[in-house]
């Protein structure tokens, strides 16, 4: 046999050991594969059940975050406040609750037409609405400004939450007695009840309002070449200015609810004083006519910052 065909038939058995090697390779890594397939599932989980779609026909009242008619949301709206009315004629109805704890309806709206003849419930009205907007309104201006701050610097965060998160939890009511003090039994010190029980939860609410603006807009914002002044005018506080309007829009509220406690500081005049006296001589209809008064006036304010949440943030959800 010649060299040469001892060095072809060595290069053969080279060819076929690298081939072998190749498929001994693609097996052992098939197998790793495999093995780690059966690793990753789970033999005890069941295959999910097949279910039927939904269907085409099924009420809107039922779905999930789906629309429904406005003739459907006026008949609900309006259910909300019949059914409650029924619940209290029927109970003075079967006569299961004294008219002394529960007066009748009747006795309510007499009670109402009379302080409303007497000219006292909108002298009592005017001073409460005057305490809560002044009130109310130095913690919007406070808030909003030290919110934004802390929404949009994470160095206005670290300075002002922790005091704030602590103060939030301190009673508005606890302050009373510091506050006569300090201020005296005049106005400022009713005030000053109700800037203490809304300015720290209106402030963090308005912080994450701010907080909840994507990152992505501010990225887009300095790429077209915005500065960080119009960035803040322009797309922080417009996102976030719907996100405000609702925490103002839930604050309110506990700002009417201060103004009882409020009112207790030798007020002259208020809803707050006059449901005290009611309750002094055990005036029952005279308290739930106030209450509904308070109620109604809150239902007004409360449609109206809905009104002008649509309005200036049509853009959110």
């Amino acid at each position: 046999m010649s060299a040469t065909d001892a060095a072809g038939r060595a290069a053969q058995r080279t060819d076929a050991a690298d081939e072998a090697e190749a498929h001994r390779l693609e097996d052992e890594q098939r197998l790793a594969e495999a093995q780690e397939v059966r690793r990753g599932a789970r033999p005890d989980w069941s295959p999910l059940p097949r279910r039927a779609g939904l269907k085409p026909n099924a009420s809107p009242l039922f779905s999930l975050r789906t629309p429904i008619p406005a003739r459907w949301r006026w008949t609900l709206a309006a259910a909300s406040f019949v059914i409650p009315l029924l619940i209290w004629v029927t109970l003075n109805a079967l006569g299961t609750i004294k008219p002394m704890f529960l007066p009748t309806p009747v006795a309510v709206f007499d009670a109402l037409v009379k302080m409303i003849e007497s000219g006292e419930l909108f002298s009592d009205l005017w001073a409460t609405t005057q305490r809560v907007l002044l009130g109310f309104g130095l913690a919007i201006l406070v808030s909003v400004p030290l919110g934004i701050v802390m929404g949009t610097f994470d160095a206005g965060l670290a300075l002002f939450e922790p005091v704030i998160a602590m103060l939030r939890y301190l009673p508005a009511s606890a302050f009373i007695p510091l506050l006569m003090i300090w201020l005296g039994l005049g106005e400022p010190s009713k005030v000053a009840v109700l800037f203490l029980g809304t300015v720290f939860f209106n402030t963090l609410m308005i912080a994450d309002a701010v907080r909840g603006v994507p990152r992505s807009l501010l990225d887009v914002s300095y790429t077209l070449g915005a500065r960080r002044g119009e960035v803040l005018r322009k797309v922080i506080v417009p996102h976030a200015l719907p996100g405000m309007i609702d925490a103002t829009r839930v604050n309110a509220a506990a700002a009417w609810n201060f103004v009882v406690v409020a009112e207790l500081i030798n007020a002259t005049a208020g809803l707050g004083l006059r449901i005290m006296r009611a309750q002094r001589f055990t005036q029952t209809d005279r308290i739930f006519a106030l209450l509904i008064v308070i109620g109604l006036l809150g239902l007004v304010i409360d449609i109206a910052l809905r009104l002008l949440r649509s309005r200036v943030g049509k853009w959110a959800a």
